[in-house]
């Protein structure tokens, strides 16, 4: 059963792209063999989330964990790699959030990509997405993470690239597989390190000796250093890559350049979490490098906070929400940085729920105001889509984290774990994670009033077609609104509350020395209100500012213009990193080329010797002239060379 359910999205994407291959001799049967790649992959993705629901079942509730092995992958020496399916609570989470998620967008691209040209192609990138990210959150050992890892990496690329007569497209794939082959090979170093230190890739084997190797060092550069450091601070790099945090989050917002489902699958479940699942999986490793456990607390809390800032002035409701991914991602890292794993993968769960639907709202949005994406010219359609802007708000308060929705939950206890906590690292994470919480009710709201509400700015005839989804595409929205409502309700005890040591058995370790779940639920009541407090007041500022006073906001942005341009230009990394990185490399790229290719290479190698070789021919053709007194003349001083020569050696 653990193996079907892994596999399946696999199958469903062989024959989708099998069919992708196939010549249609008309349009009646281009259109059957669309249906027919829709049909074997929504089949596929439905089957694997009902299997996934009876092995969280079985595994989770009924606290029954195991791993199913395969085959050996591969056997060098002293590295066996055996391929295996690892089921514990952690798994079993992560399987039924990926495969719910994954199966409503499978069906959400039905209606959305219906006048596409490639829908099995799309279909296929869809679903072997998935299968790469159920092989990362199934691996018993880190080389069949690494494979899983690679394998969304690849596949999001396919997907953001899709439309690749789009130049933006084809710059946003190739930018998003560049950067993150950047943290990868931190990730690959993390790995190597691994097995220096414990002589195995297999997860029950390093965490059982993890205690053991806690004191040893790795000598590196003529200098010995705290082996689990070094190896969680590596395995973080490849997160920061994969889950975009700051610094090696510029990829996010330009992944928006996919279709929309694209964005809520990389954004929701997936791609982008990965890292937050693989810090969880490893904390056996981080809870003995408190130096880790910092770096990952300081990068989550300032990514929080960053991303926060920017969504605040983006315009494009995609990257509003693209934005506020990589914000909430940096919520979930401080969770871990201070120990409360548990509630970092609470919020990845609650979160896969309402982001996914402010996703596919926000194409619903889209799809019925003809593709068009600058909140700037929406306004005034909320009576002629209601559903979609039902759903919207449900999806805006649940990320604005205000009760009774799933947000409120999950990133209340962050919140309160990181205070309890009581580091000063911690402190930091906490105070900026309680100006994130107003930051992101802010955002929200603003993109629910400037999207729905106020006059018309669209053209006429946009307004004039501007008509609600149809039920292939609300649908799916359905089941997601109702895990953003009701998730954290229904989960919170089990995942972070008394039922927790039991609901998580084995699969997340903390040690005893960092309490900080366990105090958080102990905290002041000025606390716990905070980020209830902030997000009202976020709400009620966004309210002021795009429905009572609309223009405050231009006149704000007039006054403070510096500071405006910082935030909507994202804080100029994108700048900086071409500074720093792009133009020196186009500088000496150029330079190789036209200097050691053109002028050493190629001047004094092949093009060399053949120009000269050419050069030579031309004069000796030269002599050639055809008159017979030239030929003669040219004897003559023949002979009288050589006969000179001849005398010089006779004297």
């Amino acid at each position: 059963m653990f193996a079907t359910c892994v596999f399946l999205p696999l199958v469903g994407a062989i024959i989708a792209g099998a069919f992708a291959f196939a010549r249609p001799a008309d349009e009646h049967q281009h259109h059957r063999i669309d249906q027919a790649a829709q049909w074997v992959t929504c089949g596929a993705m439905l089957l694997s989330a009902l299997l996934a629901i009876v092995i969280f079942i079985d595994v989770v509730i009924g606290q029954n964990p195991g791993t199913t092995r395969l085959f050996t992958w591969f056997d060098s020496g002293s590295l066996e790699v055996a391929w295996e399916l690892k089921f514990d609570s952690l798994t079993g989470v992560m399987v039924l959030v990926v495969t719910t998620v994954s199966a409503m967008i499978h069906i959400y691209s039905v209606g959305y990509m219906h006048h596409d040209p490639g829908i099995p192609r799309f279909m296929a990138y869809l679903s072997v997405f998935t299968f790469f990210m159920l092989m990362l959150v199934t691996a018993g050992n880190l080389v069949q993470l690494f494979f899983g890892w690679e394998g969304v990496g690849l596949a999001s690329y396919l997907l953001i690239g899709f439309w690749y007569d789009r130049p933006s497209a084809n710059a946003a794939a190739i930018k998003a597989f560049v950067v993150n082959r950047v943290g990868d090979f931190g990730f690959a170093l993390g790995i190597f390190a691994v097995y220096m230190l414990f002589q195995t890739v297999d997860y029950d084997t390093i965490f059982a000796a993890a205690e053991g190797k806690s004191q040893a060092t790795l000598h590196v550069f003529g200098t010995d250093f705290h082996a689990l450091t070094v190896i969680c601070l590596l395995l973080f790099v490849g997160a920061m890559g994969k889950s975009a945090q700051i610094g090696l989050h510029t990829w996010l917002p330009d992944a928006m350049e996919g279709p929309t489902p694209v964005s809520a699958l990389i954004h929701a479940a997936t791609m982008v979490t990965a890292g937050v699942f693989m810090v969880a999986r490893l904390s056996p490793l981080f809870e003995y490098s408190d130096t880790a456990l910092a770096v990952v607390t300081v990068v989550g809390a300032t990514t929080a906070f960053f991303a926060a800032t920017v969504g605040c002035v983006q315009n494009d409701i995609k990257r509003v929400i693209a934005y506020s991914t990589c914000s909430q991602l940096g919520y979930m890292f401080f969770a871990c940085g201070v120990s409360a794993y548990s509630a970092g993968i609470f919020h990845l769960t609650t979160h896969a729920f309402f982001k996914a639907l402010l996703f596919l709202g926000a194409g619903s949005v889209i799809h019925a105001m003809s593709n068009e994406q600058d909140m700037r010219r929406m306004g005034g359609i909320w009576r002629l889509i209601p559903v979609t802007y039902v759903l919207m708000w449900i999806g805006s308060l649940a990320g604005a984290g205000i009760p009774p929705f799933a947000g409120h939950y999950s990133k209340d206890i962050i919140l309160e774990a990181a205070y309890a906590a009581g580091t000063g690292i911690a402190g930091y994470a906490f105070s900026l994670g309680i100006m994130t919480a107003f930051l992101t009710a802010f955002y929200s709201t603003r993109l629910i009033f400037m999207t729905f509400h106020g006059a018309p700015r669209a053209d006429a005839k946009v307004m004039d077609h501007v008509h609600e989804s149809p039920w292939i595409m609300l649908g799916p929205l359905m089941p997601l609104a109702a895990g953003a409502v009701l998730a954290g309700l229904i989960a919170y005890d089990a995942f972070v509350g008394d039922s927790a040591p039991q609901f998580w058995g084995d699969a997340i370790f903390v040690l005893p020395s960092h309490p900080a779940l366990e105090h958080a639920h102990h905290v002041p009541l000025a606390v716990q209100l905070a980020p209830l407090v902030m997000g009202l007041a976020g709400i009620v500022l966004a309210y002021v500012f795009y429905m009572a006073k609309p223009e405050w906001p231009n006149e704000l942005a007039r006054r403070f213009h510096g500071l405006y341009l910082f935030l909507l230009n994202k804080w100029y990394f994108d700048e900086l990193y071409d500074r720093l990185f792009v133009r020196p490399a186009f500088a000496l790229g150029r330079h190789l080329w036209k200097t050691g290719d053109g002028t050493l290479i190629d001047g004094l190698g092949p093009d060399g010797i053949a120009t000269t070789t050419l050069r030579l021919a031309r004069r000796a053709a030269a002599l050639q002239s055809g008159y017979l007194y030239h030929y003669a003349f040219a004897m003559l001083i023949g002979v009288v060379a050589f006969v000179t020569w001849y005398l010089i050696l006779r004297a």
